[in-house]
C-alpha cells in the first residue's frame, strides 16, 4: 500500500469514467485536481459526499481545480449514480483496484469486530504540476467541501 505524503508526486493513473472514456492524471497537468476514493455508489456517506463537492462544483471550477471520484463500482454503476444525483464531474471505475492501491486508498477495514480488505475513503489535492498538496483520511462527507476549502486557506 502507498504511504502517501503531502509533497509527494501523485502517482500516475488511468482509468475509464462511467461512459468509457480514459482518464489520467496526464488529463489534469496545469489544473488542480481534487481526487477522491470512495466506497461505493448510492450508500449514504458516499452519497453525501458525492452531492456535497457536486453541489459546490461550480465554485471548484472558479477556484481552478476540477473533481473526479474513483470507487471500485462498474461503468454501469457510476452512470447510474450520475443521473440520479446529477453530478458534473467524472468517477473513474476502477474494478481493478489499481488506483485505490496507488494511493492508498485499499486497505485493512475494521467493522463490528470483523477484518477486511476494503476501500479507505481518503481525498487528495493535487497541484498543476501533479503534486499532492492536501490529503485527507478523516472525510467529513456532509461538509467535505467546507472541510477542503478551510485546509487550504482558500
Amino acid at each position: 500500500m502507498a504511504d502517501l505524503k503531502v509533497g509527494d508526486k501523485a502517482p500516475e493513473f488511468e482509468g475509464k469514467n462511467q461512459n468509457g472514456e480514459k482518464i489520467a492524471l496526464k488529463d489534469f497537468a496545469g489544473k488542480k485536481l481534487i481526487l477522491y476514493f470512495y466506497p461505493k455508489d448510492n450508500t449514504p456517506g458516499c452519497t453525501a459526499e458525492s452531492c456535497n463537492l457536486n453541489d459546490n462544483y461550480d465554485a471548484w471550477l472558479e477556484k481552478g481545480f476540477e473533481v473526479v471520484g474513483v470507487s471500485p463500482d462498474s461503468e454501469k454503476s457510476h452512470q447510474k449514480f450520475i443521473e440520479k444525483f446529477g453530478f458534473k464531474f467524472d468517477l473513474i471505475a476502477d474494478t481493478e483496484k489499481e488506483i485505490l492501491q496507488a494511493f492508498g486508498a485499499w486497505g485493512l477495514k475494521k467493522n463490528y469486530g470483523r477484518e477486511y480488505m476494503g476501500v479507505l475513503r481518503k481525498t487528495f489535492v493535487i497541484d498543476e504540476e501533479g503534486v499532492i498538496v492536501d490529503i485527507f483520511e478523516k472525510v467529513k462527507t456532509k461538509d467535505h467541501t467546507n472541510q477542503i476549502i478551510e485546509s487550504l486557506n482558500l
